[in-house]
């Protein structure tokens, strides 16, 4: 048992510090902790968010709804800068009162909607449209099922695995351990589902894989925490082929890019009002 052994208090009491930036914007207490408003473009659709893996679904989402000409699907995406703490601003508790990623306004309606959770906005938009859903029966129920399993299981990749192998100050054996373990079984039902089935949910694309691949795919791809060689990701045949077969998808590429103020100069698009935003961003990929 190692020296520094930690003992829980009787009481837990926020009194952690370190220089980590996402360990120090952290707090047991919601609610707003500064007034700004959110801003607001022509769209129906107002989308506050940024491109990691929960942002990510949406815009694919709306993306392959407008690349299948669906022009009501035009929507306006706004940076939401986490590291900056702008996801506790008073407008955007007001839309997410969780203060997290994705948020959606949909003024389509007599009255606006706030929409919050990635899957939430997923199902919204899908039954509004009536796309990438089955509308009743088996098909529609194990759409459902993946997408709720990518809501369950996802935090234990990220949350997990990936904050304590590629963020956390100190690595530590044990909660990587731990968790590299359920990130590989996770694979592996991902795996074994797609051994039998072109997507996750059966021979159709639909909802469950968008809310999939931001997380599995990016992974197995080399896009989150290089750990490819890690986790052994190339022995997932089934789940690498998938991968590659959505990464093909206009959608998914051009959704992938949107509020994303890191990376290569042809992913960014902090911030996405028109097609053109898009557009000129990817001419530039080499």
């Amino acid at each position: 048992m190692s020296d520094n052994q930690y003992t829980p208090p009787k009481v837990w009491a926020n009194e952690a510090s370190s220089g980590n930036q996402w360990a120090n914007i952290n707090s047991p207490e919601a609610g707003a902790r500064f007034d700004r408003e959110l801003p607001v473009g022509e769209h129906g659709f107002q989308l506050y968010s940024l491109g990691t893996p929960n942002g990510q679904k949406v815009t694919i989402m709306f993306e392959e709804l407008l690349a299948l000409g669906i022009t009501e699907a035009e929507y306006d995406a706004y940076l939401i800068n986490i590291g900056e703490s702008d996801q506790f601003s008073s407008g955007f508790v007001g839309v997410n009162p969780n203060s997290k990623i994705p948020a959606l306004v949909d003024k389509t309606g007599a009255e606006p909607v706030n929409v919050f959770e990635s899957a939430s906005i997923l199902l919204h938009l899908a039954e509004k449209f009536g796309k990438f859903l089955p509308e009743s029966g088996p098909a529609r129920t194990q759409t459902l099922n993946w997408l709720f399993w990518a809501q369950g299981s996802a935090p234990f990749l990220g949350g997990g695995f990936g904050h304590f192998y590629a963020y956390a100050d100190v690595k530590q054996e044990y909660p990587i351990n731990r968790f590299a373990m359920e990130a590989k079984r996770q694979l592996d039902v991902l795996d074994k589902q797609l051994a039998n089935n072109t997507f996750v949910a059966g021979e159709e694309y639909t909802i469950s894989d968008m809310a999939i691949w931001p997380w599995y795919g990016n992974l197995v791809l080399g896009n989150a925490y290089n750990a490819g060689e890690f986790l052994s990701v190339h022995t997932y045949t089934n789940v690498m082929r998938w991968a590659k077969q959505l990464e093909e998808r206009e959608g998914v590429q051009r959704g992938r890019v949107v509020n994303r103020p890191f990376g290569e100069e042809w992913e960014k698009v902090p911030e996405r009002h028109s097609a053109e935003d898009i557009d000129n961003v990817l001419k530039l990929r080499p």
